[in-house]
This record gives C-alpha cells, structure tokens and sequence, in this order.
C-alpha cells in the first residue's frame, strides 16, 4: 500500500488556494462595484436587454471594444478559480459549466443589485449577460485543458498492478479504474511523492 498523504495535502492546497483567490477576487469586485460612480445620469437602455450592447457598438470600434471586453472580463477570472475552489479533476464537463456559469451569473446579480442600491443606478441587464458569458468563455478556455493535464499527470504516475493470467506463472497488466471512490484527488500530484 503506497501513500497518498503528499497527494492530499497537495489537493487541500490547491483547493485552499482556489477558496482564497475567490474570497479576495470578490471582495476586490465589492470594492469595485460599490465605490461611487462619477457619472450623474444612467442610459435608458438599461432595462432592455441588448439595448446597451447596441448603443455601445453605435459609438465606434474602440469604445465598444472597451465597453463590451470590460463587461466581458469582469468576472471572467471566476470561471477559473471557481473550478479550483472546487477541486474536482474528474467531473463531467458539461456540470462543471452550468455550475460555474450559473455562480457566475448568481455573483453578477448580486454585484449588480448591491451597486443598483448603493448608487441608485439601474441594474444593467446587457452587464449581467456580458458578466456571465466571460465567466463561461474562461471556463471553456483554461478548465477542460488544465483538468485534462492533470488527468494525464496522475494516471501516469499510478503503478500497473499485476494480475495472474489464464496460465499458471504467467502475470499480465490489468488497467486500474479511474474515478471510482472519494480518492480520486490522492494521486493527482504522485509524482512529488517519493
């Protein structure tokens, strides 16, 4: 029986880390969304949804650019660290995109609301679909690739148990199963074990 500690332990740091970076990523976005705005008036097209989106693209190239990759970025690093916050290598990757895209847009709303309260302004409904779809465009982007490293990193460190073949004194190679039971994490990192 090997050691799975240093592989835990490996797995909890990461797992802490990803809590840690959520944790300080939104109290930054409080921070960022409740801080008072300079602008006095508010866009009618606020309550339509698509409506702001077009206005932005009407005023030119760049100022959409800037516009529409701000509501884009804002909350793209979530469709990152929440996946990491979570710790799971071996999940489906469709549910591992609702649940970030649907946190996501939960954490848009309430960011938005809070700062609707705050400044009096209203709720931007093309904000909450640009917010929402940066976090899943991250998701898509890093999160399947990153779980599939580590995928391959683990089952390359596992040892090929030997079973005994049909014949006597003749042993053959037998594939471990993958994802089955609570230790999947154990042997993500196996290979800083000694």
């Amino acid at each position: 029986m090997q050691g799975n500690g240093s592989g835990r332990r490996a797995a909890f740091r990461y797992r802490a880390a990803g809590v840690v970076l959520v944790i300080a990523y939104l109290a930054f976005l409080c921070w960022l969304a409740l801080r008072p705005v300079t602008v006095p008036w508010v866009a009618s097209e606020d309550i339509e949804p698509l409506g702001t989106i077009r206005s932005d693209l009407a005023l030119g190239p760049w100022e959409a650019a800037h516009s529409l990759g701000g509501g884009l970025l804002l909350l793209a690093p979530l469709g990152v660290l929440l996946p990491l916050a979570g710790g799971r290598v071996e999940t489906n990757g469709f549910t591992s995109l609702a649940r970030t895209v649907f946190t996501g847009a939960m954490v848009s709303l309430v960011i938005g609301s809070s700062h609707s309260q705050a400044t009096g302004q209203v709720i931007s409904m093309d904000g909450l679909l640009l917010n929402t779809t940066g976090v899943a465009l991250a998701h898509l982007a890093v999160v399947p690739g990153v779980r599939a490293f580590l995928r391959r990193r683990s089952r390359r460190g596992r040892p090929t148990p030997l079973r005994h073949a049909e014949g006597p004194g003749q042993l053959t190679a037998a594939p471990i199963p993958v994802g089955i039971g609570a230790g999947v994490w154990n042997d993500v990192f196996s290979q800083s074990r000694s």
